[in-house]
């Protein structure tokens, strides 16, 4: 787990040095699965339940699981890259949103609040713990900004599985469940500036706000410990 979350970790952040204005998606695309091959692992996200590329791209409205395509990025652009990387037998999920060029002061925030939602929900796990615990902290931070909270996307169990339980809410609920020593799993919440209601395209895929407005996303795969959370995708 920490040779393909660190694999993982490098890869995202190889992708982020690529973004700036009139840079494709599909350029991204290309260059993260050319890196992960050379890396002798293979790109998770290529051709599981159908999903045509090996990283997701989601621009400015876009939630999660953007597919690379020929639009170029813009000036102003914010884009969540998520890179999945299978190692050894084992699955290391990262995801980070990047500023490409001048972006406004207002999403500048949302991102960096996005960011600190994901630490705070990091801070407070360890061995038992209340999974329900992340949402609350996470939602706590983000409504002092008036960012909703996104429920229909999750965290997950990682590890020799993609995706697998526990499903890690990052809203407020009261669902039962507590973190053990060695468990793996992300936590990958996103916030909007607006509705965190959603539609997704016809590609069955990318799945965008309802409203148009912005959003981010940041995502690590953590192993609890006695004492705390070890950050496995951290550079």
């Amino acid at each position: 787990m920490r040779a393909a979350c660190q694999l993982a970790a490098r890869v995202l952040e190889y992708a982020g040095t690529l973004v700036r204005p009139s840079v494709t998606t599909n350029e991204i695309d290309e260059a993260v699965h050319q890196m992960i091959i050379d890396a002798g692992a293979y790109p998770s996200p290529l051709g599981y339940g159908g999903f045509p590329k090996s990283v997701c791209t989601s621009v400015n409205e876009c939630m999660c699981h953007g597919i690379p395509d020929s639009r170029q990025l813009q000036d102003g652009d914010i884009i969540n890259i998520d890179v999945t990387v299978y190692l050894n037998g084992y699955h290391g999920d990262t995801s980070k949103t990047f500023l490409c060029g001048n972006v406004s002061n207002a999403m500048k925030r949302l991102v960096k609040v996005t960011d600190e939602c994901l630490e705070k929900g990091i801070a407070l796990c360890k061995d038992g713990a209340s999974f329900k615990k992340i949402g609350k902290r996470i939602s706590e931070h983000a409504e002092k900004y008036n960012y909703g909270v996104v429920e229909r996307f999750v965290g997950h169990g990682v590890g020799t599985v993609f995706h697998s339980q526990p499903i890690i809410c990052h809203h407020r609920n009261d669902y039962p469940g507590q973190m053990v020593e060695g468990l793996t799993f992300t936590i990958e919440p996103i916030l909007t500036i607006g509705s965190i209601n959603c539609i997704t395209w016809n590609d069955n895929w990318t799945t965008v706000t309802a409203d148009g407005g912005p959003t981010a996303q940041f995502e690590h795969t953590i192993l609890i410990t006695r004492t705390g959370a070890e950050i496995l995708t951290k550079c």
